[in-house]
C-alpha cells in the first residue's frame, strides 16, 4: 500500500504549499479511482475517468474544479419591467408616473393573459401616451435570435439575447396531455460540470426575476400563434416548467423564487400556474434546499444527483467537494417531510462512467435507508457522442441499472429526452449565437 510522507507545511511558501495540495488530491483521486477500476472489473466492466473534452476546467488553489456563485467582473441587471413587480408595487410606480394605479392591471392582463407587450394591441389603454407607457413597463427583455424546430415541429430551441447581450436558452416541448418548458436561470453557469455544455464558459451573470419569466410569455404566445405544432392554439399555453435550463437555479435563489411566486400568482398578478407544475432543480447546494423547503410553495424538487458515491461526484459534480452526496439526500429527503411533496433523482446515465451496476446497489441502499415512498429516480440516457467518453450508456446496460433499483423497490422510470438534434437535450445548452 501507497503512503505519503508526512510535510510540514508551515515552512513552504505559498506556491509550495498549493503544489503540495494539488499532489496530495492527485494521489487520494488515484487511490479513489483504483477502487472503482476494481469494482467495474469485478462486473466485467470498466471504469471511465471524468474528463472534459475540448475545454479546460478552471481549477482552484486546492487542484479542484473552481466554483463560481458570483459573476467575475461587476454586471447590470437590465431595467424594471413589469414582471420584477408585484401588483402592488406596479400600482405604485405607475402613481409615480402620474398614471391612475388601476391600470397597473389592464398591462398585467396583457402580458400575462394575452402575452404581448406591444401597445397597438392595448386598445383599453388612452391612444395619447400608450407607446410610452409600455416603452416604460416592458422594456425589451428577450429578443429571438435563432429557433429550431425538431420532433415534427413539437420541439422548439430559442435562443434568446438579452438587454446586455448575453446568451440563452429554453426549450419548448408538446408531450400528448402537457406542453412544457425547459428553461434558463443565469448566463452561463459557474458550477463547472465536466459534462455540461452551459459551464463551459463559466458563469457571467444571473438573470432578472422578469427575463425568467419572459421566456414563458414568449413562449406562450408561439403557442397561441400556432408556432408549436403548426396549429393555432389560443387557448393552449405551458403548463410545465423545469428549470433545468442554462445555470444553476438555486444559486440565483432570490430571483428564481420570485419568478415562480409570479408563476403561481392568480392572473393578473401572475401567470395563475399551478406549483405542482414546476420543477426547481439544483446540483446540491444544500443551505438553497433547506431554504426551499420553508417557502411553503409546493413545487416539485430535483437533485441532480449523477452518482451516489463521493469518489465519482467529486468528479462529475464539483460542488460535491462542497456539500456531500449523504448531505445533499438528507436535504432532499427533509424537503419531502416538509412538504410531502415526492423528490426526484435526476441521473444522466453515462457510459462506463456511472452506469455501473454497484451503484445502482449504492444508489438504492442510500435512497431506502432514508425511508420508503420519498423519491422517484429518472435515469436520463446521454446524448449519444460518437468517439466521446460523455456518451449514452448501451441499452442493455441501462436496462440493467434501471431493473436493479427497481428489483430494489426504488420507484424508477426512464425519461423522454428531447432535443438532441438540435442540441436542447440535457446538458447541451451552450447558447451558440453561430
Amino acid at each position: 500500500m501507497e503512503t505519503m510522507t508526512s510535510i510540514d507545511s508551515s515552512t513552504l511558501s505559498a506556491a509550495e504549499r498549493k503544489a503540495l495540495r494539488q499532489e496530495q488530491a492527485a494521489a487520494q483521486r488515484a487511490q479513489q479511482l483504483r477502487i472503482s477500476q476494481s469494482r467495474a472489473k469485478a462486473e466485467g466492466r470498466t471504469q471511465v475517468v471524468p474528463t472534459p473534452e475540448g475545454w479546460k476546467q478552471e481549477m482552484g488553489a486546492d487542484g479542484r474544479p473552481q466554483l463560481q456563485f458570483a459573476a467575475k467582473r461587476r454586471v447590470s441587471q437590465p431595467p424594471t419591467h413589469l414582471a420584477d413587480l408585484t401588483l402592488a408595487e406596479r400600482q405604485e410606480k405607475l402613481k409615480e408616473l402620474g398614471l391612475p394605479a388601476f391600470r397597473a392591471k389592464q398591462l398585467s392582463v396583457h402580458y400575462f393573459q394575452h402575452y404581448t407587450t406591444d401597445p397597438a394591441k392595448m386598445s383599453d389603454l388612452p391612444k395619447n401616451g400608450r407607446e410610452e407607457l409600455a416603452e416604460a413597463m416592458f422594456p425589451t427583455l428577450l429578443t429571438e435570435v435563432k429557433r429550431l424546430t425538431t420532433d415534427d415541429g413539437k420541439t422548439i430551441k430559442f435562443l434568446w439575447r438579452l438587454f446586455d447581450g448575453s446568451l440563452v436558452e429554453s426549450v419548448l416541448m408538446r408531450y400528448p396531455n402537457r406542453i412544457t418548458l425547459c428553461i434558463s436561470s443565469q448566463c452561463g453557469c459557474g458550477m463547472n460540470c465536466p459534462f455540461c455544455a452551459t459551464g463551459q464558459a463559466g458563469l457571467t451573470r444571473n438573470m432578472s426575476t422578469a427575463e425568467i419569466l419572459d421566456q414563458i410569455v414568449q413562449a406562450n404566445r408561439v403557442i397561441a400563434e400556432g408556432g408549436l405544432g403548426g396549429q393555432k392554439h389560443p387557448d393552449e399555453r405551458v403548463g410545465n416548467i423545469v428549470f433545468m435550463g442554462m445555470g444553476e437555479p438555486l444559486a440565483n435563489y432570490k430571483r428564481v423564487m420570485n419568478a415562480v411566486h409570479r408563476m403561481v400568482a392568480d392572473a393578473p398578478e401572475g401567470l395563475g400556474m399551478s406549483a405542482r407544475g414546476i420543477t426547481v432543480s439544483t446540483v446540491g447546494l444544500v443551505p438553497a434546499i433547506r431554504k426551499l423547503a420553508d417557502e411553503n410553495i409546493p413545487v416539485t424538487f430535483a437533485l441532480s444527483l449523477h452518482a451516489p458515491d463521493d469518489e465519482l461526484r467529486d468528479e462529475l459534480i464539483p460542488v460535491n467537494s462542497r456539500w456531500k452526496v449523504d448531505e445533499a439526500l438528507d436535504a432532499a429527503h427533509d424537503y419531502y417531510v416538509k412538504t410531502g411533496r415526492r423528490v426526484s433523482i435526476e441521473y444522466a446515465l453515462i457510459k462506463d462512467m456511472n452506469d455501473h451496476e454497484w451503484r445502482a446497489e449504492l444508489l438504492a441502499k442510500k435512497l431506502n435507508a432514508r425511508g420508503r415512498g420519498w423519491v422517484h429516480v429518472n435515469p436520463i440516457p446521454l446524448n449519444p457522442v460518437p468517439g466521446s467518453i460523455w456518451t449514452r450508456s448501451e441499452p442493455d446496460i441501462t436496462s440493467k441499472f434501471v431493473h436493479r433499483l427497481d428489483e430494489l423497490g426504488v420507484p424508477t422510470t426512464l425519461r423522454d429526452t428531447r432535443g438532441k438534434e438540435i442540441d436542447g437535450a440535457c446538458g447541451q445548452l451552450a447558447a451558440d449565437g453561430d
